[in-house]
C-alpha cells in the first residue's frame, strides 16, 4: 500500500469515516501485524499489540498530521511494543522478588536438588532454572525478566538439566 493511500485514509479518519478506518486495518495490519511481532516473537501478544496499536492510532487521530502515515503508525506500534515490554519485565521483576520460600523446609540441603543446583550451576543457571520450573515462567518470560534473547536462555537452560541429571547420577540420587 502506499503511503499516499494511508495518508488520505488517516486523513478520512481524522473526519469521522469509520469505513476508512476499516479500510485502513485491512490494508495494514499484515505490515504492522510483522512489526510489531519482531518485538514480541510470540503470536498472541503480537495480536494483542496489535488490538491496542489501532485503538490507539483511532484515538490518537487528531495529533496526526499529515505526511508519511505508515512512520507516523509504525511510531505508535514501536512505542506500544516497548513500553508492554517494559511493563512485563517490571511485572516479572516484582513477581521473582515475592517469593519467599517455606521456612520449614530447608531448600538449599546439600542433599537436596538445591544442594546439587549450587554445587554445579552458575548464578544465572541457578536463577533459570528456578524462574523455569518453581515459577512457571515460560522461557521468553524468563529472557525478558533477565533481559537476554530467549534462544539464550532456553540453551542455558538445557544445560543446566544437563548438568543436575549428571551430578545426581554421580550422587546416586
Amino acid at each position: 500500500m502506499i503511503t499516499m493511500e494511508i495518508d488520505r485514509l488517516l486523513r478520512q479518519i481524522s473526519l469521522g469515516d469509520n469505513s476508512a478506518f476499516e479500510q485502513l486495518y485491512i490494508k495494514t495490519k499484515k505490515g504492522v501485524f510483522a512489526f510489531l511481532y519482531t518485538y514480541f516473537n510470540h503470536y498472541e501478544d503480537t495480536e494483542d499489540a496489535m488490538q491496542m496499536v489501532y485503538l490507539k492510532i483511532k484515538r490518537g487521530i487528531s495529533s496526526y498530521k499529515g505526511g508519511n502515515g505508515r512512520a507516523w503508525m509504525l511510531e505508535i506500534a514501536k512505542n506500544h511494543a516497548l513500553n508492554e515490554l517494559r511493563r512485563k519485565r517490571e511485572t516479572l521483576s516484582e513477581e521473582a522478588l515475592k517469593f519467599v520460600p517455606d521456612k520449614e523446609v530447608n531448600y538449599f540441603d546439600s542433599s537436596g536438588i538445591f544442594g546439587v543446583m549450587k554445587k554445579c550451576l552458575t548464578a544465572e543457571e541457578e536463577q533459570i532454572v528456578i524462574l523455569h520450573v518453581l515459577w512457571g515462567y515460560k522461557h521468553r518470560e524468563v529472557a525478558l525478566l533477565l533481559n537476554a534473547p530467549t534462544g539464550t536462555i532456553t540453551s542455558k537452560y538445557k544445560r543446566a538439566v544437563q548438568k543436575i541429571k549428571e551430578n545426581l547420577k554421580e550422587e546416586g540420587k
